[in-house]
């Protein structure tokens, strides 16, 4: 019998590797109510639902709890998702539903966070089995194809009747207060015969938390419904116009396609399985306890899902090892030849495994939507470049001031999404008083220029806003000012850092309240008896008042920084917090670094090309010369660094980082094109021309390696089309090949 990696290509490349199964789809009933005419387990090739239970047993579920917790355990997962699959499923009914929740509760819980999910057609979305829905918090997505006229093209019931109604009802009832929070978002499936936004306003009257859109299951073999125009490319189009709705709109829902397009684009990892080049970690678990690939692997062949595994035989582990499974994790060298040449692989992947099958090649193609899929990627990459020639690009003091907005943008997008807090108030409220005082905000903007705050924020991004992240922003900011002001908070650490200055030992977490004043700091912990005065002072040893300790940052130039909790963004793991000794000594090489950079590359702090370094953390020995992830401004520096490699390195790290910061307050190409990775090469070509030249040695083998690598990248780069540099980047660009002729000696 044929398996869906039959005919494969990727069948032979890392199948030593075994991917972690996080994600697990549960057929906990085989039939179902709606007789859609596009469903993938009714009416496409695969037919296997006609010998399977018609509802799960609780046997085999008890099979499967025990084996997912045995796998979660053996990888130490911290949370595994179950999703309630069909067919139906809630046509177990309420009280099978239940049964079912509680054993995979009951047997996973201890062992890893059980994040259960549920896909439904919503018709049976009534009280009983909301309440038990709620009961194990199940969260819940619903299908639906838009407006009646979309949604009854497909989705009618088994009399031929509309679904569109009780579908309606059952989701209104999703959405009252009592279970609102399970109401995790809305499926389509696409069909370019409705109208693209009448199907998404629709929708988004629903007030879903996300929605998908889902491209109609194809292959090769039984290829897409054709578009209502001559157009190449009418899936795109139909997508394309709902994203310019949803811009229009300010992006009021998550939409799974759009998002992980538009993170992929800028470097981020996909957000679907449907495009991207992320390895799956998702198994089926059919009626009958059968481990199979996932449920679109129907649309190829029948049996194409198929493994021979099950749940009262073999494990996670096995099945994870499986060559099926191991051919969704190669990646690039996954898909084929022509995708692996194509502009957009990153973004798209290759489009979903299962459209690109072929009986032919089986899996070995392009995605069926391959014209499509690019024509959207490079649609969404059009519409998101800023293309205005910023003067960021011609000034380094412009440069830093956009940061700055950067920095000020994440706080503000913060202070949106926080939920009501006192402390979070008064101390945003603070913030803004310290930035309307013409005389405390060169504080502020010192405070926010430094590189860990916006390292803080980004990794804050993530989870709610914590007046422990903003308040010692405040109080470092009025410290530096000379501004009185007062904020109290709770603090999970027994360790308050005040960012750009030090860190106060407490005795322990708890609530504390801080003064900043012209004498200090007065602090106050719920756990340290009395109020406690502490005096400021930079460079200087530690000092100690009560239950609180003070430790000063080494204030030189530039500052030294081996105690924030945030500097840890670097590739090489950071050291410390130094002793005094060790701090001394750090002090003293940065000194002998510095001094021998100025002797052999006098001038280099004028280079209009190099950004400074603002904060020198150290690391760990044998980690080099390093700067800092998303901290512009960060070097990091080992504790046993050469000053040969530092001089050799710095003029290198601070073009790269100029370009970095560039990258990161507005487009130098439209994301995703070739011109973009262009630029990056000639840029770290030349940077390393730099490096590898100075007075010591002018004419070095590797000084014309890098600038031929250059010239090579530049060519290619003038080769591309002219649209795909933006008026910063064709500047850059100008710039770029100025300093090569310079470095080369060429006027031409």
């Amino acid at each position: 019998m044929r398996t869906w990696w039959h005919h494969s290509r990727s069948v032979t490349l890392r199948l030593s590797r075994v991917t972690q199964i996080q994600e697990l789809v549960l057929k906990i009933h085989s039939r179902c109510n709606i007789a859609c005419d596009h469903c993938y387990m009714y009416e496409l090739a695969d037919q296997s639902w006609k010998s399977r239970p018609t509802v799960i047993s609780e046997d085999t579920v008890t099979h499967v709890a025990q084996r997912l917790s045995s796998y979660a355990e053996a990888h130490r997962l911290e949370s595994v998702s179950v999703i309630l699959h069909g067919g139906e499923p809630l046509l177990v009914g309420p009280g099978r539903l239940r049964g079912i929740c509680s054993e995979l509760t009951r047997i996973l819980s201890p062992v890893t966070t059980l994040d259960l999910r549920m896909h439904t057609n919503g018709m049976l979305l009534h009280r009983p089995q909301l309440e038990v829905l709620r009961e194990f918090g199940v969260k819940v997505g619903v299908s639906l194809d838009g407006d009646r006229p979309a949604n009854d093209r497909h989705r009618l019931d088994r009399r031929g009747r509309s679904s569109y109604d009780k579908v309606l009802a059952g989701i209104e009832r999703l959405r009252a207060p009592e279970y609102r929070h399970l109401y995790m978002g809305l499926l389509c499936t696409v069909d370019i015969k409705n109208d693209p936004v009448a199907v998404h306003d629709a929708l988004t009257a629903l007030d879903p938390p996300a929605i998908d859109y889902l491209l109609p299951h194809s292959t090769w073999d039984s290829p897409p419904p054709p578009g209502i125009t001559d157009s190449p490319t009418p899936y795109a189009e139909w997508l394309l116009r709902i994203f310019d709705r949803w811009e229009e709109q300010g992006r009021p829902m998550k939409v799974r396609t759009f998002d992980s397009v538009l993170s992929t684009l800028r470097g981020g990892p996909p957000l679907t399985e449907a495009m991207g080049l992320a390895p799956s970690d998702l198994a089926v678990v059919e009626t009958d306890g059968g481990i199979e690939g996932a449920d679109s692997l129907k649309v190829a062949y029948d049996g194409a899902p198929a493994t021979g595994y099950d749940v009262f035989q073999h494990g996670f582990e096995e099945y994870a090892g499986h060559p099926g499974v191991q051919a969704r994790q190669s990646g690039i060298e996954g898909v084929s030849e022509t995708c692996r040449r194509c502009p957009v692989v990153e973004s798209c992947g290759g489009g979903l495994y299962a459209h690109r099958y072929s009986g032919e090649r089986g899996f070995d193609n392009p995605s069926v939507f391959c014209a499509d899929l690019r024509a959207f990627v490079e649609g969404v990459a059009e519409r998101i470049t800023e293309r205005a020639l910023t003067p960021a690009v011609h000034d380094l003091d412009e440069l830093a001031f956009a940061q700055g907005e950067l920095t000020r943008d994440l706080l503000r997008l913060m202070n949106d999404r926080a939920a009501p807090d006192d402390d979070w108030a008064e101390a945003w409220q603070a913030l803004l008083r310290l930035d309307a005082d013409d005389r405390a905000a060169p504080g502020l903007d010192a405070v926010l220029a430094h590189p860990y705050t916006r390292a803080a924020l980004r990794l804050a991004w993530g989870g709610p806003a914590q007046p422990a992240l903003l308040a010692p922003l405040v109080v470092a900011s009025a410290v530096r000012s000379g501004a009185g002001t007062t904020l109290a908070w709770e603090h999970p650490a027994a360790v308050l850092h005040l960012p750009t200055l030090g860190t106060l030992e407490l005795p322990g977490p708890g609530r504390v309240e801080v003064t900043a004043d012209a004498d200090g700091l007065l602090v106050r912990h719920e756990g340290g008896g009395d109020e406690v005065r502490v005096p400021l002072g930079g460079g200087g040893a530690g000092s100690s008042s009560g239950a609180v300790r003070w430790n000063p940052l080494d204030h030189g130039r530039p500052l030294v920084d081996d105690a924030d909790p945030f500097r840890d963004c670097f590739a090489a793991p950071v050291a410390g917090p130094l002793s005094p000794g060790e701090r001394d000594e750090f002090r003293a090489l940065l000194t002998r670094c510095y001094a021998l950079l100025d002797e052999r590359r006098p001038g280099w702090r004028g280079d209009p090309h190099t950004c400074v370094a603002t904060v020198v953390t150290p690391l760990s020995k044998g980690a080099g010369v390093q700067l800092g992830r998303h901290a512009p401004g960060a070097l990091g520096v080992a504790v046993d660094a050469e000053p040969e490699e530092f001089v050799r390195q710095l003029p290198r790290l601070g073009r790269l980082a100029r370009l970095a910061a560039l990258r990161e307050t507005t487009d130098l190409a439209v994301p995703g094109s070739p011109a973009g990775r262009l630029l990056d090469e000639a840029s770290e070509a030349l940077a390393s021309a730099c490096g590898e030249c100075d007075s010591h040695s002018p004419d070095t083998d590797g000084h014309a390696v890098a600038l031929k690598e250059a010239h090579r990248a530049l060519t290619e780069l003038a080769a591309q089309p002219e649209r795909q540099l933006t008026g910063t980047g064709a500047a850059l660009c100008a710039q770029l090949w100025a300093e090569w002729r310079e470095k080369s000696g060429r006027h031409g």
